[in-house]
């Protein structure tokens, strides 16, 4: 497949997009063969910076770039705002689809777009890079193991990073018109994957989310979080902000095990990564410490996590594009299932922070 590599068509020059087009030159079967924008001095000056083929093509709309025939997908990290229409365009045009997360202001919005793809026979995949790390398939492993870790019961995922003025005031991720999800659907939506991804992407039962969240003048979520309930007994808290210190913990507790990780979202090193785990510790027989001490496992990986989402992604087109496969629905499903708690969140709220059932 490398022979052949997918071209990819980037529509926007968002910051994010920089880290993705990186990859697409990284992932050894695909490439970037041309970048959009409502300007094209912008389309060029961001294919320049970021060292684009010579042979990019330069659109200074985006709907140049989708009616080019020789794209075979599209990357899309414009605002939330703009998914819906910019997504259902894409799938029309035959350009199979990586989008930016959240994948959509709501999930009816995003059954639109699913809708579309599934017409027309595009794949489509969210921009969770994590999820797509070598080091993720061991970890979940270890979750897997009855042995070492039982059960799962209990899921907490945090990531909050402290914003500057000038992000509270400016950035997309702040104005309701663009991405009026905020913290909810930047940060959230990590928290919100991580505890799928732990409980096997089994929904919850209901979604409760937490008193006094934060939000600016304009209405849009700063700081919040939220507790998931499971028929079983399960629970998870995620919380997420704009206004505290880096943080990127996921800890999930079986029965008999404990993995942790505080870096789950991007690992403090590119090439490698690394996470803990306990099976049945204990204290020593005057309780002054541990008895089967955690231990570290570190994951040596070949390419950038984003690098190894673009060439699953791309081995998916690729395999529908050759050998007439039908487009996979693991990641979208995957998707709406994040969408659907993250609904579950703000409905919450809307209704006097009681809980809302998972339909």
């Amino acid at each position: 497949m490398a022979d052949f590599p997918i071209r990819f068509g980037i529509i926007g020059c968002a910051e994010i997009a920089r880290k993705v087009s990186r990859a697409i030159q990284v992932a050894p079967n695909a490439t970037v063969s041309a970048v959009a924008s409502r300007s094209f001095d912008k389309a060029a000056n961001f294919a320049k910076a970021n060292g684009f083929p010579p042979d990019t093509k330069i659109y200074g709309s985006y709907e140049s770039l989708l009616d080019d025939p020789d794209i075979d997908a599209v990357y899309l990290p414009l605002p939330t705002s703009l998914h819906l229409k910019w997504a259902v365009l894409t799938a029309q045009k035959k350009k199979h689809l990586l989008t930016e997360k959240p994948v959509a202001l709501s999930v009816a919005e995003f059954d639109q777009i699913l809708k579309a793809c599934e017409e027309n026979g595009v794949q489509i995949m969210d921009g969770t890079m994590w999820v797509h790390n070598p080091r993720t398939h061991k970890m979940k492993q270890f979750l897997n193991d009855k042995e070492k870790f039982g059960q799962l019961r209990t899921v907490n995922s945090c990531f909050t990073f402290f914003a500057d003025l000038d992000f509270l005031k400016n950035d997309i991720r702040v104005k309701p018109d663009l991405d009026a999800l905020g913290a909810l659907g930047d940060a959230g939506w990590y928290g919100i994957r991580s505890i799928l991804w732990a409980a096997d992407y089994e929904l919850p039962k209901t979604v409760t989310a937490f008193r006094n969240p934060v939000l600016n003048e304009a209405g849009v979520l700063l700081e919040c979080g939220a507790s998931l309930l499971w028929a079983d007994g399960k629970i998870a808290t995620f919380h997420c902000s704009f206004l505290s210190n880096l943080t990127m913990n996921l800890t999930a507790i079986g029965t008999l095990g404990t993995l942790h990780l505080t870096d789950f979202i991007i690992p403090y090193q590119e090439h490698q990564a690394s996470y803990t785990t306990s099976t049945k510790p204990g204290f020593n027989e005057l309780v002054t410490g541990w008895v089967q001490l955690p231990s570290e496992h570190t994951v040596t990986v070949d390419l950038p996590q984003e690098a190894c989402m673009v060439r699953e992604f791309a081995s998916l087109v690729a395999n529908i594009k050759k050998n007439g496969a039908q487009p996979d629905k693991k990641w979208p499903t995957i998707s709406r299932k994040t969408q659907l708690v993250l609904d579950a969140v703000k409905a919450s709220m809307e209704k006097g922070f009681q809980p809302v059932e998972i339909v």
